[in-house]
C-alpha cells in the first residue's frame, strides 16, 4: 500500500507530506484547494506524462516521492523482483521534473527509466478518474477482467501454455521449411566429403610409415650397393678385413702364450673379430632385404599426395581428418532423419491444434456465459450508483487464428443514457462514470492484485441515499485493498476510516496547498461544512455525527 507521499514545488504545492493508512482514506476540501493536484502527483509517480508546466513558479524542479509498504504483499514483491527491483518490505519511488529538461526517475534508491516505472506502477496503484492510464480504458485488460469474474483464470493460463507449445512446434516446422534448400546442399557436401575420406581408408600413424618407406625406396640403389660393398670388404674374400683381423688375432694369441701381459689384448682382438663378423653378416642380410622398386615408390608417393590433399581440406593430420569424418557422419544422420522429424512435428502440430481448438471452444463458451452474468450484475450495481438507465455489455470479436488468450477479443461497451446504443467504454465514459464503473466492478468481482485504488470524481452526479451507498461500497472494497477517494459528498466522507482535509493557503502573496489529518471532532466539523456550507449550526453538526454513526452500522 501507499504509506507516504512527499510533494515539492508541484503546481501550487510548495512542500507537502501526506501519510496514508490501510482502509478507506477520504480527501475533502473546497473546490480548487488542490485535491486533484495530489492525484496528479500520484499519477506522475506512476509514469504519467510530465512537463515543465507542473513546476511551481520560481522553482527549478518539482519532486514527487512515494513510499510503498509491501510487507504484506509477497506475491507483489516477487513480481517486482522479476522486473529487476529488489525491496525489503518497502519501496521508494521518486520522480524529478526539471525546467532544464533533465528529468530523473529513481526506483528503490537507484536511477531507473520511465518504462520500468510504468511497469512497476501497474503492480502498485490503479487510478480511476480522468487519467489515461486506467485499467478500464485499456481494451486489452477487458478479457482479463472478464476471466477473473468468470473464475477461469486457471483455464486461461492452461490455454496459454498449450498455445505456447503449439507456436513452438509451428516455429520448428517453419525453420525446417526455410532450411530445406540449405539442408539439401549441406547433405550433398557432407555426403561427398564423408565418401572421399571413407574411400581413402586412412589409418592412424599411416603417414609416418609411408614417409619412412618412401625414404628407403628413394635411396634403394645406394643402400644396396653400399651394404653389399661393405660386406665384401669386411667378409667376402680371403683378403677381407675380417680375414686379416683373424690372422692378427691368431698371432697375438701365440705371443700372449709366451708373454701373459698380452693376454688382454689377445682377448680384445678376439672380441673385435666376433663383433666385426656380426656386423658383416647384418650387412649381408640387410642387402638381401633392400628393394629398388620404382613402382612401389610411385605408389607410396601417390598415397602421400592423397594424404596431403585430404589434410589441406579436412585437418592437419590423419587423426584430425578421421575426427572430422565422425562429426560430419553425425550431421548426416541428423540431416537424413529430417523427413522423419518433419513428419513427427506435423503429427504433433495436428494433435496440439485439436487440443487448442477444444480448449478454446470451452473457454469461449465460459466467457460468453460469464459476459451475460457480468452485464446483469454491473447494471444492477450501476442502478444503485444512480445510473439507472446505464447499459453494460461485453462485445466479442472472433479471431481467425488463436492468440495466447484464446480465440476472441473482448471489449466492454457502455451507454450511460437511455436511447443510446452501447459503445466502447473508453470513448463514452466520463471520469465520474468511469470511477463508478470501476467501483461497480469491484463489487461484482472484488479480487485484485493491485494493493491501492484511487477513486476521483466517483460522486459526480449523485446525491442522497445513493451517496451513502457509494460510501459503503467504497468501504467494502477497502476491507481488502487500500482505497483513496476524493469526494464532495458528506455521505461518502462519513464512511472514511481516515479523513484528510485539503486546504488552499495564502501567505506572503503566494498560494500553497496544505493537508490536515482530521481527528473525530475535526471530521464532524468538516462533514458539517460539506453539509451546510459556511454557516455551521448545532443541527448541522448533529447531522454530521449522525452520518458518521450510520456509516459504522
Amino acid at each position: 500500500m501507499l504509506s507516504d507521499l512527499n510533494i515539492k514545488n508541484f503546481a501550487i504545492i510548495d512542500a507537502l507530506h501526506v501519510p496514508f493508512q490501510p482502509g478507506l482514506t477520504i480527501l475533502t476540501g473546497e473546490t480548487g484547494a488542490g485535491k486533484s493536484i495530489i492525484i496528479d502527483a500520484v499519477n506522475l509517480i506512476l509514469g504519467g506524462r510530465a512537463s515543465a508546466d507542473i513546476i511551481r513558479t520560481g522553482a527549478d524542479d518539482a519532486t514527487v516521492e512515494a513510499l510503498f509498504d509491501l510487507s504484506g504483499e509477497p506475491g507483489l514483491t516477487a513480481r517486482l523482483t522479476e522486473l529487476g527491483v529488489e525491496c525489503d518490505g518497502e519501496l521508494l519511488v521518486k520522480r524529478v521534473v526539471s525546467r532544464a529538461g533533465k528529468n530523473r526517475v529513481f526506483v528503490g534508491g537507484g536511477l531507473s527509466t520511465i518504462g520500468t516505472l510504468s511497469e512497476i506502477a501497474r503492480e502498485l496503484i490503479n487510478i480511476y478518474g480522468q487519467h489515461e492510464s486506467q485499467t478500464l480504458l485499456k481494451t486489452e485488460n477487458h478479457l482479463l477482467l472478464l476471466d477473473g469474474f468468470a473464475g477461469i483464470t486457471g483455464e486461461r493460463q492452461a490455454f496459454a501454455t498449450l498455445y505456447a507449445g503449439y507456436r513452438a512446434v509451428e516455429e520448428e516446422i517453419k525453420r525446417l521449411e526455410e532450411g530445406e534448400q540449405d539442408a539439401a546442399r549441406q547433405l550433398d557436401l557432407l555426403t561427398y566429403q564423408s565418401g572421399e575420406i571413407g574411400r581413402a581408408a586412412l589409418a592412424p600413424g599411416e603417414e609416418e610409415e609411408l614417409e619412412r618407406e618412401r625414404q628407403l625406396l628413394a635411396h634403394g640403389e645406394k643402400l644396396l650397393a653400399t651394404s653389399q660393398g661393405a660386406f665384401e670388404l669386411l667378409y667376402g674374400s680371403d683378403d677381407s678385413i675380417l680375414g686379416q683381423l683373424r690372422r692378427v688375432t691368431a698371432g697375438v694369441a701365440e705371443i700372449a702364450a709366451i708373454d701373459g701381459a698380452l693376454a688382454p689384448l689377445a682377448d680384445a682382438l678376439h672380441s673385435a673379430a666376433i663383433q666385426l663378423e656380426d656386423g658383416a653378416l647384418t650387412l649381408r642380410d640387410y642387402a638381401a632385404r633392400v628393394e629398388a622398386d620404382p613402382q612401389r615408390l610411385q605408389a607410396v608417393d601417390d598415397r602421400l599426395d592423397l594424404v596431403g590433399r585430404l589434410k589441406k581440406k579436412y585437418g592437419g593430420s590423419i587423426g584430425e581428418i578421421l575426427q572430422y569424418k565422425e562429426r560430419i557422419d553425425r550431421e548426416l544422420a541428423g540431416l537424413t532423419g529430417r523427413g522423419e522429424s518433419r513428419d513427427e512435428l506435423e503429427e504433433r502440430l495436428t494433435e496440439l491444434g485439436e487440443r487448442l481448438r477444444t480448449a478454446g471452444a470451452r473457454l469461449s463458451a465460459q466467457r460468453r456465459e460469464a459476459a451475460t452474468a457480468l452485464s446483469t450484475a454491473m447494471e444492477q450495481e450501476l442502478r444503485e450508483l444512480a445510473m439507472s438507465h446505464a447499459r453494460f455489455q461485453v462485445a466479442f470479436e472472433k479471431l481467425d487464428e488463436p492468440r495466447s488468450v484464446g480465440y476472441e477479443r473482448a471489449e466492454f461497451l457502455f451507454s450511460p443514457n437511455p436511447g443510446e446504443a452501447p459503445r466502447p467504454l473508453a470513448r463514452v465514459a466520463s471520469g465520474g462514470e468511469l470511477s463508478r464503473l470501476m467501483l461497480a466492478l469491484k463489487q461484482v468481482h472484488p479480487e485484485s492484485d493491485v494493493p491501492t485504488l484511487v477513486f476521483d470524481e466517483v460522486d459526480t452526479g449523485i446525491g442522497g441515499a445513493t451517496s451513502a451507498l457509494v460510501g459503503k461500497k467504497l468501504k467494502r472494497v477497502a476491507r481488502e485493498q487500500q482505497v483513496l477517494c476524493i469526494t464532495h459528498l458528506p455521505q461518502v466522507a462519513a464512511c472514511a476510516d481516515h479523513h484528510l482535509r485539503v486546504e488552499k493557503l495564502v501567505a506572503d502573496g503566494r498560494t500553497s496547498t496544505a493537508v490536515t489529518i482530521l481527528d473525530e471532532e475535526a471530521r464532524v466539523a468538516e462533514i458539517a461544512r460539506m453539509l451546510g456550507g459556511e454557516k455551521i449550526t448545532d443541527t448541522t453538526l448533529e447531522h454530521a455525527r449522525e452520518l458518521i454513526g450510520q456509516s459504522r452500522t
